[in-house]
């Protein structure tokens, strides 16, 4: 038992430098998720320079995780940490899909693939909010691309038949996605034949207005 001491001073060191770690990474994480999140914000505000610089402060953010973690990787690997990545990821490509359509590759944002795949998923219920926000603005064309993007994400989604072990929850976050594209697909349906229905009624407005002036 003489060297108890130097053995629990040693754990001690070890505890301290693991915790100093797991809380700045804490802090990390919950200011990339507010950035990500003021970053979608500004998306469906058409700030795209605000959302670029939001995104821009979320990557330092990633780089500052990855960096932290590299003495303690399970910190990296934690909840916390993992949820505000999907964050990014989402961040990231719902302001590609509201763009050009051209997806940021897992391997360019330096995120594990199960972590993209989560955050793909949860861009889904964002493309839903721009696609009836575009329905609310008569933009019919944008509404039909939004739900386009979703069910290609869909698509290659439920094609990820792993176990959840691998996935880490993707499946039920598909089940979200199917749901939402359904009821989009719905919407945008009612508002096409809505749509259609105006210009009939105005079509015969017109026609028999002509026929009353003759």
């Amino acid at each position: 038992m003489d060297n108890l001491d130097s053995i629990a001073e040693t754990i001690h060191t070890a505890f301290a430098s693991r915790t100093e770690a797991r809380e700045k990474a804490l802090a990390q994480a919950r200011s990339l998720t507010r950035h990500c999140a003021n970053a979608i914000r500004a998306i469906h505000r058409e700030e795209r320079q605000a959302a670029l610089a939001e995104m821009d402060q979320a990557a330092s953010l990633v780089k500052e995780l990855r960096q932290n973690s590299a003495l303690f990787p399970e910190i990296y690997f934690e909840g916390y940490t993992q949820d505000a990545l999907k964050e990014y990821a989402e961040a990231m490509i719902v302001f590609a899909l509201t763009d050009n359509g051209h997806l940021p590759t897992p391997e360019q944002l330096g995120l594990e693939y199960a972590t993209y795949l989560k955050g793909m998923a949860e861009a889904v219920g964002e493309l839903r909010r721009r696609c009836l926000d575009s329905l609310r603005l008569s933009d019919t064309q944008e509404a039909e691309r939004m739900l386009s993007y979703m069910d290609d994400i869909f698509a290659i989604l439920v094609t990820m038949d792993y176990p959840e072990a691998i996935t880490g929850g993707l499946r039920r976050l598909t089940d979200i996605a199917r749901s939402l594209i359904e009821r989009t697909r719905g919407d945008l349906t009612i508002s096409l034949r809505h749509e259609k229905l105006e210009q009939s009624l105005r079509n015969l407005e017109e026609k028999l207005n002509g026929g009353a002036d003759t």
